[in-house]
């Protein structure tokens, strides 16, 4: 579920363990171009990629292709599973002469864990945004791919968490949008009756999308993890705001039972949840574009697109402490160029971000936000091409013509209104072991459950997180 860790959405919206594979057994797949490389370069630029579904390396390496043509050294593309892709890197650097020069596709708390191991060439990284113009990035990407306004690697695209809510039913109670706390608990409680819950979310101790939950509530209270010190802050008043809210919608207004990916799905597509908080990677299957997961709802048997025209989204849920800075939860990923690269992967880092931006969108548009929006000539010029491209699986439609005007715009401005636990305030090496462990998703689980309180939760969650930071 989360793309820092062992889970991660597909193309469709699911989440998926990923396979252990050595790099050794990964498929390497080699570009070859004639001349060779500059005096510093081994005359191949390797490229790690954790977009290993056979539709998308296609795409990368048509990309590759096209940049290998002109660049005059041989380009290798090897697919590398998330759950991997540290534990390799390590053995690559301890090799010493196995290391990719870019790994493409990571988050956040990978950013932040290869940095802090020294794997990181930040500026190479710099040095690409500052070609391709500062400005033509959304600020936010910039800011929390930096650490003291040093950028560690160069922000590429973006999925947010967001409230789908079906507007029949709202409009029919007469009820607001659920942009804010109470807005969310009142129409979560008013639309539970018999044979329908106000809301379905994520209660599974075991998975990332649990804690992805609780963080995008916390996000839009001001419910912080950590403060600058690196001392957790789970215990303030904002977080037990956020933290019996969650609670409330768990325990009382969503189905009984372990709530996970799959079923928070199945509950909305089935029409027996008025909301779910799912990621943007849900709107092609929402849209019946793909026949493994299609909405069942009675209207939809008819009308296979009725829930999508019925169902509207919010990215900010802001609480009564957010004091007008409330953010919404957005997974940023990035190319990470490694040190000791062939000086010609910034080159290639510039191509992708650049002449082959708009095909990298295209891999999953529903989930890949550009956060480069354009260029310094045409400043919308990558936000309107993806606006405008196709989504789907066993049916392909673009974007733009499946969902409205008020849902493209509100992915496309999600990534200005993101923040995430940690990274402002320079701790994201937090990110990784609370992700691996998940102590928040347990301590969620077992208030959703009812074996705890919402304050029992607050201090478990507060412990565990104290425990982590003072490992260092």
């Amino acid at each position: 579920m989360s793309r820092f860790g062992t889970f991660r959405y597909d193309r469709a919206g699911a989440v998926r363990r990923t396979i252990a594979a050595s790099a050794a057994a990964a498929a390497a797949l080699t570009v070859t171009a004639c001349g060779s490389g500059g005096p510093e370069s081994d005359g191949v630029v390797t490229v790690w990629t954790v977009e290993t579904q056979p539709e998308r390396l296609a795409v990368q390496q048509e990309a590759m292709d096209a940049w290998a043509a002109d660049a005059g050294v041989e380009t290798e593309l090897v697919p590398v599973e998330e759950d991997q892709v540290s534990q390799l890197l390590s053995a690559a650097a301890l090799s010493g002469d196995d290391m990719p020069d870019v790994v493409n596709a990571i988050s956040p708390g990978l950013v932040r864990s290869f940095d802090r191991d020294g794997y990181l060439d930040r500026d190479a990284a710099a040095e690409v945004v500052e070609a391709l113009g500062e400005d033509t990035f959304t600020s936010v990407a910039l800011d929390l791919t930096s650490d003291d306004g040093e950028l560690l690697a160069v922000p590429s695209d973006a999925w947010p968490m967001m409230v789908y809510y079906r507007t029949d039913l709202f409009e029919e109670a007469g009820l607001e949008p659920p942009t804010t706390y109470d807005a969310l608990r009142t129409a979560a409680e008013e639309l539970t009756t018999d044979g329908r819950y106000g809301i379905t979310l994520s209660t599974d101790a075991a998975d990332p999308f649990t804690q992805q939950t609780l963080e995008f509530l916390a996000q839009g209270n001001g419910c912080e993890l950590v403060d600058d010190a690196g001392e957790a802050t789970l215990d303030s008043p904002a977080c037990t705001e956020t933290i019996e809210l969650y609670g409330a919608l768990a325990a009382d207004f969503s189905p009984d039972g372990t709530e996970g990916v799959e079923s928070t799905r199945a509950s909305y597509f089935a029409g027996q949840a008025a909301m779910t908080v799912w990621s943007s990677f849900l709107l092609d299957e929402l849209a019946g574009l793909r026949e493994e997961f299609t909405p069942s709802c009675d209207e939809c048997t008819e009308d296979p697109g009725w829930l999508a025209e019925h169902t509207a989204v919010v990215p900010v849920v802001e609480g009564p402490s957010a004091g007008g800075d409330a953010a919404g939860y957005v997974e940023l990923v990035s190319w990470g160029i490694t040190d000791g690269a062939d000086p010609e992967t910034t080159d290639l880092v510039e191509y992708m971000m650049s002449d082959a931006y708009v095909d990298w969108l295209s891999m999953a548009p529903e989930g890949k936000v550009p956060v480069r929006t354009g260029t310094a000539d045409d400043p919308a010029e990558y936000t309107d091409a993806w606006s405008g491209l196709q989504i789907g699986v066993d049916q392909r439609v673009t974007f733009s013509d499946v969902w409205p005007t008020e849902v493209t715009d509100t992915l496309a401005a999600a990534p200005e209104s993101a923040n995430r636990w940690a990274l402002p305030q320079g701790q994201g090496a937090v990110l990784g072991p609370l992700t691996s462990e998940l102590p928040l998703a347990k301590a969620a689980a077992d208030l959703g459950s009812g074996s705890t309180d919402a304050a029992g939760a607050q201090s478990a969650m507060q412990e565990a997180v104290s425990e982590i930071v003072g490992r260092d």
